[in-house]
């Protein structure tokens, strides 16, 4: 209870203290409410009110919350991969999130807010709402909201438009500490990207064209809440060290409905790992797990899912990568995963890791960290839900 928010964000604020109290006026617009923004806004408060800083207006954004619809089932709440009805998994349903757009987030500033906590909304819509609120853009200045949506694709996740995993990662500068984006976005919707002074990383062409590439589908039809924004007229170009300019988004109407991230529980499972050195480190290490399993196979236990990989051979990519063969390696890393439908088989599994350490091939090592944990599942279940029953709200305290 009252813990269902990124709690680091707590942190933050109190990193910020000395900020406002100097006279800063920067505002913070966050989805670190998770599950739970008024609880996220409570702790908020309380670290605001200890520092003297009572007077900064915290604003909550809610209304995401359609687990009592999406439980109610119906045809539109289908899988959208499987196109699976909900009923299959309606009465162990835990959660279900609209993706909101800009709309809250862009009255609570307006009414003043110094920090905007939210719920479930889309990435991009923490950027256009600041935007919406600053130049005064109305809802259908789609391309504006494009050019803001782009903008808030570029910042989101973490440190990838300044190096953060790109192709030439290797050659990115000062990798162990990259600066996070930084995005200056202009009237007309267009931003020039960039980063902190004096943090590593860098603000290049390639690694912004990179991060555009980033969970967008179809380029041309990339679906956020507030716009739809077509990528294949956009402009990227240099505009000095660590600067890149980003230009031409074109925007539409937004679709008639909105994503929902559902979850629903769907057992347990747990992951036992060992390391094996020595002649033939692979095939003694899959003989080991597999027989771990026949083991409890015959003691009647039942697994909904098994896995035994080798890690060290491409066993992360399903069999794409094997540039070694396998009785060239001298070591490697034994992974036995289980899942079933229920704690008891699991238990039984996280008993028959540690004794391979004496039953099992020799070279075994790297069992220091004890029996595995049994861990809860929860399956993801996106859908989709009419725009017209959601009701984004949002509160000034």
């Amino acid at each position: 209870p009252a813990a269902s928010y990124a709690r680091d964000f707590v942190e933050v604020v109190q990193s910020l203290v000395k900020f406002w109290q100097e006279g800063g006026r920067t505002k913070v617009v966050t989805n670190a409410g998770g599950l739970d923004p008024q609880a996220c806004a409570a702790a908020v408060r309380g670290e605001l009110a200890k520092a003297g800083l009572a007077h900064l207006k915290v604003a909550v954004v809610s209304g995401d919350d359609v687990l009592a619809r999406v439980r109610g089932g119906g045809p539109e709440f289908s899988h959208l991969e499987t196109r699976a009805p909900v009923s299959e998994i309606a009465d162990r349903l835990v959660t279900a999130n609209a993706y909101l757009g800009a709309d809250a987030i862009v009255a609570a500033l307006q009414a003043g807010a110094h920090i905007v906590i939210t719920g479930r909304v889309a990435d991009p819509s923490l950027t256009v709402g600041p935007c919406c609120a600053h130049f005064g853009w109305r809802p259908d200045d789609y391309d504006r909201l494009a050019g803001a949506t782009v903008a808030g694709h570029l910042l989101e996740c973490g440190t990838q438009a300044c190096g953060g995993f790109s192709t030439d990662w290797l050659e990115v500068p000062g990798h162990h500490d990259i600066g996070f984006p930084i995005a200056e976005v202009s009237a007309d919707g267009s931003c020039v990207l960039t980063k902190p002074t004096g943090t590593g990383g860098a603000v290049t062409v390639q690694n912004v064209k990179e991060q555009l590439l980033y969970e967008i589908g179809d380029p041309g039809n990339y679906l956020s809440p507030d716009v739809t924004v077509s990528f294949l007229t956009l402009r990227v170009e240099s505009a000095g060290p660590d600067r890149v300019r980003i230009s031409g988004a074109t925007g539409r109407p937004p679709p008639a409905t909105y994503k929902v991230s559902a979850t629903y529980r769907h057992g347990y499972k747990a992951h036992g790992m060992l390391t094996v050195f020595g002649d033939q480190a692979v095939l003694k290490a899959r003989r080991a797990g597999e027989g771990i399993l026949q083991r409890l196979r015959e003691a009647g236990c039942v697994y909904r899912e098994t896995l035994v990989e080798c890690l060290g051979t491409g066993a992360s990519v399903g069999g794409v990568v094997r540039r070694v063969p396998e009785e060239q390696f001298i070591e490697t890393v034994l992974r036995i995963s289980v899942a079933a439908d229920t704690a008891e088989p699991v238990k039984r599994f996280t008993r028959e890791i540690a004794p391979l350490v004496t039953c099992g091939p020799q070279g075994v090592t790297g069992y220091a960290s004890g029996r595995p944990k049994v861990m809860p599942v929860f399956g993801y279940w996106p859908c989709l839900i009419a725009r017209d029953v959601v009701s984004a709200k949002w509160e000034l305290t």
